[in-house]
């Protein structure tokens, strides 16, 4: 389904056999919504369900300007107020989850709970160069040349040699990024920072890290949880994309957390 989000076509999936409460995922940087395939079809009968193409993803229209995280997290307001949610669970893995803090932070009311995996909240000095990398890679030279080292990065050898489908699917959608689209996303990170306001967040948090995440060690999600009143943190065997490769263990601590919220 298409809907025009602040000018932008933007694709999302709603699956409300349920009819609960509202439950949103928010994908990675170079992926789209198909990475939560599974995890929506485990949560959709007793959750509005609710997923989305972020700007220049998947079959999501790219920008035809710069944006910030606060614009993404704008971005989803609107995409809420489209579907008639005024508040929903927040799940969001990697860029997603910076995203889920930003929107916490700007749209308080609206988050019944906040879910974070595999995120930091902000980027420091030294890394800001990283994404300016990423970015002109990505306009230079298309997206197939940043594919091996995403997925190493996203993945561990594990997983890639047992779930060759899998993979082969997330694999695909990050080829098939739009450039432009994932360099404007990268400028978007690099200039991310909601460290000194993450102690306002009052809702219950959850954050969940992979413990062989190169890209985002632990301790920067863990750094989330610190900052949050409250907030809980777990650990789980994978790497970047620690949702979808424990999956079950993670729609477990969600499903836990979201019944009895910490």
């Amino acid at each position: 389904m298409q809907v025009n989000i602040n000018g932008i076509e933007t694709r999302y999936v709603l699956s409300n056999e349920g009819g609960g409460p509202w439950l949103t995922f928010i994908h990675q940087l170079g992926g789209d919504l198909s990475v939560w395939d599974q995890l929506a079809g485990y949560f959709r009968d007793d959750y509005t369900v609710l997923r989305y193409d972020l700007r220049g993803h998947g079959k999501t229209a790219a920008s035809r300007a710069p944006f910030s995280i606060d614009d993404l997290a704008g971005d989803l307001a609107a995409l809420l107020d489209a579907l008639g949610a005024p508040t929903t669970h927040l799940v969001g893995m990697s860029m997603g989850g910076m995203i889920a803090q930003q929107f916490a932070l700007t749209h308080p009311d609206r988050v019944d709970t906040l879910t974070i995996a595999d995120s930091s909240a902000g980027t420091l000095p030294e890394a800001r160069a990283t994404w300016n990398q990423r970015a002109a890679s990505a306009r230079s030279d298309g997206m197939a040349a940043l594919v091996p080292s995403t997925l190493s990065r996203w993945l561990t050898p594990d997983f890639t040699t047992a779930h060759p489908e899998a993979v082969e699917q997330i694999r695909d959608v990050l080829t098939h990024t739009l450039p432009e689209g994932y360099a404007m996303a990268c400028e978007a990170l690099r200039d991310f920072d909601v460290r000194s306001k993450l102690g306002t967040i009052r809702c219950p948090t959850l954050t969940v890290a992979g413990r062989h995440d190169t890209g985002t060690p632990p301790a920067s999600t863990q750094a989330i949880a610190d900052a949050i009143e409250g907030a809980r943190f777990e650990l789980l065997d994978a790497a970047h994309l620690a949702p979808i490769e424990q999956s079950h263990r993670f729609a477990a601590l969600l499903e836990t957390f979201l019944e009895r919220p910490v």
